[in-house]
């Protein structure tokens, strides 16, 4: 049987029930970050002794009677409450496709989670599963040494130089709020970031003020100006801590003011008894310069996976044959990895 849950309580019940989540997977960060057009749901599957959720970013298809799922940005994938001795993940696929049938759901799309065992076994065989690249971890239950030796020594050197010349604080006001979120949309300018990464002035405010997990702000202050010139937004639940998003003064960077927040960080969640503190991968999942910046951290990694499934195929062509018409191009000939397809756009083939 599946259920849908949108009540927060029980969302939040449900998530604590669980050995391992994390925030991506609460009814708070869903709410902060769904977009205009997308309704949060839990959907919750027991059978005999086996409990299963899964939270989704339900969206109407634009021009048709359609509906898809997504997740939401980050890592999250669905958490096994109780699994019986005797579960068999078929009668799991059976119910989650006639779920998606009967509410005309026609893709489903989803981040995993690369701390959490058995995501990718349990969905195996319903769709496909990818695996784009790593994400950098730091493994805060190794010693200040061990961490320390993982480091490598050009950031030792860039750290070092940092802290004498600038103070990490605590951010906590809506000042402080304001002037991070000024240093974090100027960077996305910069690097020009697709228009999903400017995140709204709400989504900043709803991730401070979360009581449902714990929201890190440090800031980069320069001694002699007094300036902030960088800042890192960490966010902290169960035993991972979350290296979520980050913003720096280009007149300062040769001050390494990430580096340092980074490992103030990385210091503070030790001493605070967190066992994983993840930096994530490159853009897209892709080896790049900013997975290189992370890999001088630590070369821990682990594989971060997505979920991919189409549950009509038929309704699948049809929105496909119709979005190549709009944009006047043949998708599938161009072998475009965007799914689903039907919502790429021309700079994605």
């Amino acid at each position: 049987m599946i259920e849908i849950i949108k009540e927060e309580n029980e969302w939040n019940a449900l998530i604590l029930q669980a050995e391992h989540y994390d925030f991506y997977h609460t009814y708070s960060y869903h709410h902060i970050s769904r977009q205009e057009d997308e309704l949060p749901i839990l959907l919750k599957f027991t059978h005999i002794d086996t409990c299963i959720i899964l939270p989704l970013l339900i969206r109407h298809i634009a021009n048709s009677t359609y509906w898809d799922a997504t997740s939401v940005y980050g890592y999250a994938g669905i958490l096994i409450l109780t699994q019986g001795k005797d579960f068999d993940k078929t009668i799991f696929h059976k119910e989650l496709k006639a779920f998606f049938t009967e509410h005309k759901i026609v893709t489903v799309f989803s981040r995993l989670h690369p701390f959490i065992d058995n995501q990718d076994s349990l969905l195996n065989g319903m769709g496909r599963m990818e695996s784009p690249g790593n994400v950098v971890y730091i493994d805060l239950k190794s010693s200040e040494k061990e961490q320390l030796q993982r480091y490598s020594r050009r950031l030792r050197t860039y750290i070092n130089k940092s802290r004498k010349l600038c103070t990490v604080v605590q951010g906590k006001t809506a000042a402080d709020i304001q002037l991070f979120m000024t240093l974090y949309h100027n960077n996305m300018r910069r690097v020009d970031a697709d228009p999903e990464y400017f995140f709204s002035d709400d989504y900043f405010k709803g991730l401070m003020s979360s009581n449902e997990f714990k929201t890190d702000l440090l800031l980069c202050l320069h001694n002699e100006t007094k300036t902030v010139i960088g800042g890192a937004i960490f966010i902290k639940s169960n035993n991972i801590v979350q290296y979520h998003l980050s913003g720096l003064d280009e007149d300062y960077y040769d001050l390494n003011p990430i580096k340092l927040l980074i490992d103030e960080m990385r210091i503070k969640a030790t001493s605070e008894g967190y066992t994983y503190f993840n930096l994530g991968g490159g853009r897209k999942g892709k080896e790049d310069s900013l997975f290189d910046f992370k890999c001088t951290f630590s070369k821990n990694l682990k594989p971060f996976k997505i979920w991919k499934y189409v549950a009509d195929e038929e309704a699948y062509e049809v929105l496909v044959e119709k979005h190549e018409h709009q944009l006047e191009t043949d998708i599938r000939h161009r072998n475009v990895q965007y799914f689903p397809a039907y919502r790429s756009n021309l700079e994605s083939l």
